[in-house]
């Protein structure tokens, strides 16, 4: 059984009460299902995001077939899943089979207010999607009003680095508390303004390309190649070239190739799969 504060036990004793009153005030989703059904279990992970995503908007009441036959029974239940709707005490729509998150929210949108878009999150999505400005407005606005948040800030120095404006971002950067300083989105935002400091100074990829045709082991080639990978967000590519750099000579520039991959390992995170890959190697190499 969830923890939601959404989603409760309907029984044929509190079912009255908790469904068919309660439905005056706010709408409830009734999700008749049996261990046995595996229809049921396909759906209910589904259902129950829904209900916290809604934040009470509706509530969701989770009959158990096998053991509430009698109330199975009085809502016409004929086959499993069954999924009913009810408001001001009628049942208004439903479904009887498993369905796709898409099509259960074109249900629920018919009957039940939308909950309101987080805009933090509506700010990440138009960054996703490549509207830098439309992410800069909501997240300017969201700082103004709680300048202590750290993410917002972090995201709004983020966003003035690709933007091409490294001073605010340091700015930003060299604000933070110590402690503040350590966190994943704080490395993220210090490696990937260095990395646009150091891009000013680049020359263009096909000249670097011809140099290493020329002399593969050219290690100044090699580690600006490089750079230029991780500001294309092929960081694959980078920590493959910053390796063969290592082989070439791993103490060029003061061990310029291994920091460059540390700081990658930390703008990208543990759990990222070539960060895996690649600090293996990297082990392999020191050892």
């Amino acid at each position: 059984m969830s923890n939601s504060p959404f989603i409760f036990e309907a029984t044929i004793e509190n079912f009255q009460q908790k469904v068919m009153e309660a439905s005056a005030t706010t709408p409830i989703l009734v999700d008749v299902w049996a261990e046995w059904c595996a229809p049921c279990k396909q759906l209910m992970p589904i259902l129950e995001k829904l209900a916290d995503e809604y934040q009470g908007n509706f509530q969701l009441a989770k009959v158990n077939a096998d053991e509430q036959q009698e109330l199975t029974n009085s809502l016409g239940v004929r086959s499993l899943p069954t999924v009913i709707l009810v408001k001001n005490g009628q049942a208004v729509d439903g479904f009887n089979e498993a369905r796709p998150e898409s099509e259960i929210r074109k249900v629920l949108e018919k009957h039940i207010e939308a909950p309101a878009e987080d805009p933090y999150e509506k700010a990440h999505a138009l960054w996703e999607a490549g509207d830098v400005d439309g992410a800069l407005a909501i997240l300017t606005e969201l700082n103004q009003k709680d300048p202590d948040n750290l993410d917002v800030l972090i995201d709004l120095a983020q966003l003035k680095a690709e933007q091409g404006d490294l001073e605010t971002a340091r700015q930003v950067l060299d604000s933070l508390p110590p402690e503040e300083k350590l966190q994943h989105k704080a490395k993220q935002l210090a490696a990937r303004v260095k990395f646009l400091e150091q891009s000013a100074e680049l020359p263009p990829v096909k000249d670097l390309e011809m140099a290493l045709e020329q002399d593969p082991k050219d290690p100044n080639a090699l580690h600006q190649l490089a750079l230029h990978h991780v500001l294309q967000e092929n960081n694959a590519g980078a920590m493959d070239l910053l390796i063969r750099l290592m082989q070439v000579d791993s103490k060029y520039k003061d061990e310029v190739a291994k920091t460059t991959l540390i700081e990658l390992f930390d703008k990208l995170g543990n759990n990222n799969p070539d960060v895996r890959t690649y600090r293996r190697k990297l082990y392999t190499l020191m050892h």
